[in-house]
């Protein structure tokens, strides 16, 4: 795998653009709609991976199938398609278990991989600060653990250093070990990287003063926000993760106070645990917030189902109860529909990072729900 920087690797190959083919499969619980609507966005993650697609199967089936996700007959249907098509690895929009990642690249003959090697991809190209690289590469080693392949005895069974090796020890078991090693060894350096964040936030909180952070679906237009807010200089680019190291500025209040504006990585369907995990202390700018600006794209068709996924990640990280001011961005793209989605959740209002519009009535809800949080 070549490397994307000096820390993480990349699951993608981008000396030249993949030609990549996508799978979905509708269970009885799903809505077809639903469905295309996840492919597309998985179509944006691996353009945002740099490879292109080509085309997309999907199966509706009562249950997954356990050894190769989707059913046989549609297994050879892929196949076919993947030889025809030329592709070089095919994405599955679920997370595949080791043993289905394997079976299905015997058969296919070429690299079938999941949403979220793809999301972790995309991490791997934008991780800049050390910690953001410790926590990659961490999510990654973590993903790439359970999908060793080869033959070999329990790892509860292993002994490391010079001499302990026993005679009959695999490649299998030295991967193993070596990548476990370099797990502890993340974790460690991690924990370090969060202690220090963590006094930092302790000698804010004793300031006294609020703690605003911005939240929100992966290109809903954080940074955008944070820039007009703030004047933060941050690099906004139109592309999907694009901010993953939390920055703080100082937001002036008309009133004469300060508060203290984050923000954040972006939230997005089917996000990988592994991430979660290595993320959470990013994350938990968001469960020690005083008020979060959840900000939404208002331009975009499938607003609700976001909303939704960005609260259920919340939750799951304990901050659902956090105070919240909605912002509806882009209101330049439509004033009327930003208005009228305003109107649909509490305390949103429409904004637009791109002209400033609307964005005093933001900074005044800011104000008054900033005096009752801390």
């Amino acid at each position: 795998m070549p490397l994307t920087n000096s820390r993480v690797t990349s699951l993608i190959e981008r000396s030249i653009r993949e030609k990549i083919i996508l799978v979905g499969v509708e269970l009885p619980a799903d809505f077809r709609s639903t469905v295309e609507d996840s492919l597309d966005e998985l179509a944006l993650l691996i353009d945002t991976a740099g490879a292109d697609v080509v085309g997309r199967i999907i199966q509706r089936r009562e249950s997954p199938d356990p050894s190769t996700y989707i059913g046989h007959g549609k297994l050879l249907e892929l196949h076919e398609m993947s030889e025809r098509l030329d592709v070089d690895t095919v994405v599955f929009d679920t997370e595949l278990t080791p043993a289905q990642q394997w079976n299905l690249e015997k058969v296919l003959r070429r690299s079938a991989i999941d949403r979220s090697a793809v999301i972790l991809d995309i991490f791997a190209q934008n991780a800049r600060s050390r910690e953001g690289k410790i926590q990659v590469e961490l999510a990654q080693l973590r993903y790439r653990l359970p999908r060793l392949r080869g033959k070999g005895v329990s790892l509860s069974q292993q002994a490391g250093g010079i001499g302990t090796r026993g005679p009959g020890e695999t490649r299998l078991e030295v991967d193993r070990r070596r990548l476990l090693a370099k797990m502890n060894k993340l974790d460690r350096e991690l924990q370090k990287l969060n202690n220090t964040r963590h006094n930092q936030r302790r000698l804010r909180h004793r300031s006294s003063q609020c703690m605003v952070t911005l939240v929100g679906y992966t290109n809903s237009g954080k940074s955008s926000l944070m820039n007009c807010l703030t004047g933060a200089g941050t690099v906004v680019e139109d592309r999907l993760f694009s901010t993953l190291d939390p920055r703080t500025r100082k937001l002036e209040l008309p009133d004469g106070r300060t508060v203290l504006l984050s923000d954040t990585v972006g939230f997005v369907r089917k996000l990988p645990h592994q991430l979660v995990e290595a993320f959470s202390s990013t994350l938990e700018i968001a469960t020690e917030a005083d008020l979060l600006i959840h900000v939404v794209d208002g331009s975009c068709d499938d607003i609700s189902d976001r909303v939704l996924v960005v609260r259920k990640e919340l939750g799951e990280i304990g901050a659902a109860d956090v105070p919240e001011i909605m912002a509806i961005n882009k209101m330049d793209i439509n004033a009327d529909r930003a208005e009228s989605l305003s109107l649909r959740y509490d305390n949103a209002i429409p904004v637009s990072a791109q002209t400033g519009e609307g964005l005093d009535r933001l900074v005044a809800a800011i104000e008054k729900m900033s005096v009752h949080a801390i």
